[in-house]
């Protein structure tokens, strides 16, 4: 009897040693986890995020690692690079449009639009237009 419990117990220590073993190589893989994100971090300059996460454990620190290996940083840049470039238009040729001033039209001019507008309503034949703050007043529409 005594042999039995020696060897369960001594079979419970191998058991709790190799799982320790198993719970380290666990730990090696999240800390090259953890190294290759701060890697990520210090590429793109973003040591602020670093502080953060040297803050934070367990859990919450595993899920912010795996938030920040979703981010395509690489991409972030290149859209924020492009930012700062010069659009080059293929025309650079602007002409004015011919306009009608509102206020010079007469009262007729003014009846035969108004008739020309809400026909085009009636059969759907419009379109809207929003102009930036203040050029109502301005055109005094």
């Amino acid at each position: 009897m005594k042999n039995l419990i020696i060897r369960s117990r001594c079979d419970k220590i191998a058991y709790n040693i190799t799982k320790s073993g198993e719970r380290l190589k666990g730990m090696g893989k999240v800390m090259d986890k953890v190294q290759d994100t701060i890697g990520i971090l210090k590429t793109y300059n973003q040591e602020h995020v670093i502080k953060l996460l040297e803050k934070l454990e367990g859990k919450e620190k595993e899920e912010l690692i795996e938030q920040i290996n979703k981010i395509d940083f690489h991409q972030i840049m290149e859209l924020y690079d492009n930012t700062k470039k010069e659009i080059q238009l293929k025309e650079n040729k602007i002409e004015n449009i011919a306009y009608l001033d509102k206020a010079k039209l007469s009262k007729e001019q003014k009846e035969e639009f108004e008739t020309l507008g809400e026909a085009a309503i009636r059969n759907k034949e419009y379109a809207v237009v929003t102009m930036a703050g203040g050029q109502g007043s301005r055109l005094r529409t």
